[in-house]
C-alpha cells in the first residue's frame, strides 16, 4: 500500500473517527463513509499539492474568508492584499493543528492539518460577520 494510501485511511480512521461511528442503518453509515471520504480527500489533497507546488497562490485551495481569517488568527494583523503562498498557508493551518514548526519538524503532516482545517472552517464562518461590525 503506498503511502498516500495509508494516509488517506490513518485520515479517516483516525481523523474522522469512522470506527466510533455508530448508525442505526447501513446506509447511513454509507452515506457518512462518502463525506467522510471527501475530507479525507481535501486533507490529503492539501498536503500533497503543498508539498508539490509550495510557492502556488493558497487561493489554488483556500476561499478568501478562508485564508484571511487564519492569517488575521495566527499573525495576529490584518490580512494581506496578496494572498500568501499555499507553503505558507499550510503552516498557518498545521499551527492551529498543533504543529510547531522546529527546525527539525520537517513538513506538517495530515494530522495537523486536519485539526487545523477544522478549527479554520470555525474562523472563516465567523470572518465576514468580524469584518462587518469592524467598518
Amino acid at each position: 500500500m503506498s503511502l498516500a494510501n495509508r494516509n488517506f485511511f490513518k485520515i479517516l480512521k483516525s481523523g474522522c473517527k469512522t470506527d466510533d461511528l455508530q448508525f442505526d442503518s447501513y446506509e447511513r453509515v454509507l452515506n457518512c463513509l462518502a463525506m467522510y471520504m471527501i475530507v479525507a480527500w481535501r486533507i490529503l489533497y492539501v498536503v500533497m499539492l503543498g508539498r508539490e507546488c509550495p510557492n502556488t497562490n493558497c487561493e489554488l485551495v483556500f476561499d478568501k474568508d478562508e485564508w484571511c481569517s487564519v492569517y488575521a488568527v495566527v499573525k495576529r494583523k490584518e490580512p494581506p492584499k496578496i494572498p500568501p503562498t499555499l507553503y505558507e498557508m499550510i503552516r498557518m493551518i498545521a499551527s492551529l493543528g498543533g504543529f510547531l514548526g522546529r527546525k527539525r519538524d520537517g513538513e506538517p503532516g495530515p494530522q495537523a492539518l486536519w485539526i487545523g482545517i477544522q478549527r479554520m472552517r470555525d474562523f472563516a464562518l465567523a470572518w465576514p460577520l468580524f469584518r462587518k461590525l469592524k467598518s
